[in-house]
């Protein structure tokens, strides 16, 4: 997408019904754009002329394709709606609820929607975690999984879906203030502060965006490093 993309754009943010999810929702209308579809399982407290709630259980296949049908155009996706909750690894549903949501539910509205942003020439963002990167593992070691798959995810889309148009963004964001964390007594960003950040990075093109002050030192890192290296490298080797 373009620099100021989110300008005159059709926008989907998944669990937009508080928290982040609802700070990317406002962030986006702040920013111009002409619709804002606000994906929820739940009732959403406010609606507008360009924010439109939309009924979306990232696990409901009955719901996400209920949601392609009404949204029809879309410009950028953000698969935002996502679960974290304590565990010790030796709960096998505990990590199956953590993929169900945080991996395959971000899979399955990325292919719903893929369609239409192949037809805008659009941009896919995905809300991710430093964890995805380095896991929490005595706090929210499923989690970690869930978001080390999705960053995974991610890469691969990027790689095939560079020839088609679409460009996609991981979000490797550190502690945010939200539900997610309520109780926990560590140093938080506040989401409007993050969703600004965030659509300064897909403005800026960043692959990886880090828009907090906990994750932002490790953006040079990232980006210079050997992972970061090896990615492009695969992506550019020939399919077999």
């Amino acid at each position: 997408m373009p620099i100021n993309a989110i300008n005159d754009k059709t926008v989907l943010v998944t669990g937009s019904n508080r928290g982040l999810g609802a700070a990317l929702a406002a962030e986006a209308l702040a920013r111009g754009a002409s619709r804002v579809y606000a994906g929820t399982r739940g009732p959403l407290s406010e609606s507008g002329d360009r924010l439109t709630p939309v009924r979306l259980d990232v696990t409901s296949a009955a719901d996400i394709e209920a949601a392609a049908s009404h949204v029809g155009a879309l410009d950028l996706l953000v698969n935002n709606a996502g679960i974290a909750l304590p565990d010790d690894l030796t709960d096998p549903a505990a990590v199956e609820r953590h993929l169900a949501v945080n991996l395959f539910g971000t899979w399955a509205v990325t292919r719903a929607f893929l369609p239409a942003l192949v037809r805008s020439g659009g941009a896919i963002v995905n809300i991710l975690s430093v964890n995805a990167l380095a896991p929490l593992p005595f706090v929210i070691p499923a989690y970690s999984v869930s978001k080390a798959a999705a960053l995974s995810l991610t890469q691969s889309l990027r790689a095939q879906l560079a020839g088609r148009g679409v460009t996609v963004h991981a979000v490797l964001a550190g502690p945010i203030d939200t539900d997610i964390l309520r109780g926990i007594d560590i140093p938080k960003a506040a989401p409007a502060t993050v969703a600004s950040a965030i659509f300064d990075g897909l403005d800026d093109g960043q692959e990886e965006i880090f828009p907090d002050p906990a994750s932002a030192p490790l953006a040079g890192l990232w980006r210079q490093g050997a992972a970061k290296l090896l990615e492009r490298q695969l992506a550019a080797a020939p399919a077999r």
